[in-house]
């Protein structure tokens, strides 16, 4: 992997292959950029950029900040900067999803043509007039879980990416992807976990223009398609897809699908932006 040194001394890894429209792939909580193995065939037709968020896989924060998810969104950023990327479609999973909002909303959101959500919500923890996220107690339970018993939350949260029971075909990728997700500092990930639920997304999705897709799993034990639904109507230019057989992770569960997915709404993105430069 190639490391890109930050403003504040944090080194972030990412993988940096293929050639055409770049598509940066931001992960979830716990993952890093293995987790979207699944998507390296699309170098045939793009520049993929995946990258291990801080405090995940290969980043260290080293002298620099805790992850938390405004630290992450600058890093993005920043490397946005430094690779001198124009037209790239942002993909962002779970925590991705939100990092991804912000660097959209930002200075470096011009370097964006588009973006793709995976099962993610507007704000994680709910309230008296919320309730398309995750009940207060069981954003504490999770906290507990963190602090207390990480190694057991991380396999159990490994598990549960998947649609449940999880099929047969998937058990290893499952079983891997709990090993993966214990692998983490847990003092990082609840740094970032307490960062996460402290977001509220709702006021900036309104001045994100860029066209969206909104993915989630039919089978998502975290968010259903009432979600969804807020998101598309929230963001200005969204429309939805239900991937049927997966839970919280489509681009693993459903690989191909979603990769023929994204190189379509690859492909209507450049067919508008033609059609913008015909009509100029």
């Amino acid at each position: 992997m190639q490391v890109f040194t930050t403003s504040d001394g944090a080194r972030i890894a990412y993988r940096d292959s293929g050639r055409g429209t770049p598509v940066v792939l931001l992960h979830g909580l716990m993952a890093h950029a293995g987790f979207f193995d699944g998507q390296a065939a699309l170098a045939e037709d793009f520049r993929i950029i995946a990258i291990d968020l801080r405090g995940h896989g290969e980043s260290v924060a080293g002298d620099g900040d805790m992850p938390g998810v405004e630290r992450m969104a600058a890093d993005v950023a920043e490397l946005a900067g430094a690779l001198d990327l124009e037209g790239a479609i942002g993909v962002g999973w779970s925590l991705g999803a939100t990092i991804l909002w912000h660097v959209l909303a930002g200075a470096a959101g011009q370097r964006f043509a588009g973006a793709v959500v995976v099962d993610m919500t507007a704000r994680v923890r709910n309230d008296d007039e919320w309730d398309l996220g995750l009940s207060p107690e069981a954003c504490e339970a999770r906290s507990i879980a963190m602090r207390d018993d990480f190694e057991s939350f991380a396999l159990t949260a490994g598990q549960a990416i998947f649609a449940q029971p999880v099929a047969p075909e998937h058990r290893k990728l499952a079983d891997w992807a709990s090993l993966q997700f214990a692998r983490n500092d847990a003092e990082a990930i609840a740094e970032t976990w307490a960062s996460l639920v402290r977001q509220d997304m709702r006021a900036l999705l309104d001045r994100i223009q860029h066209p969206t897709l909104i993915v989630h799993g039919g089978r998502s034990e975290l968010y259903g398609e009432d979600t969804a639904s807020h998101l598309v109507a929230a963001l200005p230019h969204a429309r939805a897809v239900r991937f049927e057989n997966s839970g919280h992770a489509p681009h693993l569960e459903e690989p191909e699908l979603f990769n023929a997915t994204l190189k379509d709404f690859a492909d209507r993105l450049s067919l508008a932006r033609a059609n913008r430069n015909s009509n100029s």
